[in-house]
């Protein structure tokens, strides 16, 4: 044993990339990365913030989404109402850590003030992976995918990315990365939004 610790301090690095490339090669980092993220989840550290921004900007309606039937919704039509708005894709694992909890949310929030959209970011050649996944992990909430055009608001460097949008059309809170947003602080932020 004595032995064994200067070895593995000197080494410790390369053990270490050895390990993450091993991961890696095997399909398994991905895996490992979400059990951590998911820990990270439950101890409160990835709560949202439920902070207005301090400059609100302007939310671009001019655009549409297709919902998982095939339909074109115009965002037009919600206009006046809280918008939730949740840029994703099935293939990006912190995605699927918070959604349970957007899932948890949107359960406990009345739908007439407040929309919500899970706007899935795959390929439109991946619609039906994005139907596949929902029904698979029985998510009710609204889903949608591209329709083409996304205004350059929506063009995130990462996701999952998450904007509230006021009923004034304005947005006022952004999340980025693994959010937890069934706190009680983010949903008294969003009740309030919706009064």
């Amino acid at each position: 044993m004595n032995q064994l610790l200067p070895f593995l301090k000197k080494y410790y690095s390369q053990i270490v990339l050895s390990v993450i490339f091993l991961l890696f090669v095997t399909g398994n980092l991905t895996g490992v990365s979400t059990l951590a993220q998911s820990a990270m989840l439950k101890t409160g550290i990835m709560n949202a913030h439920a902070n207005e921004i301090d400059e609100p900007q302007d939310f671009d309606y001019d655009f549409s989404i297709t919902d998982v039937e095939g339909k074109v919704v115009s965002l037009e039509q919600y206009k006046g109402k809280v918008i939730f708005l949740n840029l994703w894709a099935t293939w990006c694992g912190p995605c699927r850590v918070e959604m349970p909890t957007i899932q948890s949310l949107y359960n406990e929030t009345e739908h007439d003030e407040i929309v919500f959209i899970m706007l899935s970011l795959d390929k439109a050649s991946d619609r039906e992976k994005v139907i596949s996944y929902i029904k698979k992990k029985e998510f009710t909430f609204p889903v949608f995918t591209q329709a083409g055009y996304l205004p350059p608001l929506l063009n995130v460097p990462s996701i999952p990315t998450t904007f509230l949008i006021s009923k004034k059309g304005k947005v006022i809170s952004k999340d980025v990365g693994t959010t937890n947003f069934n706190t009680k602080k983010f949903k008294k932020f969003l009740l309030e939004e919706s009064k």
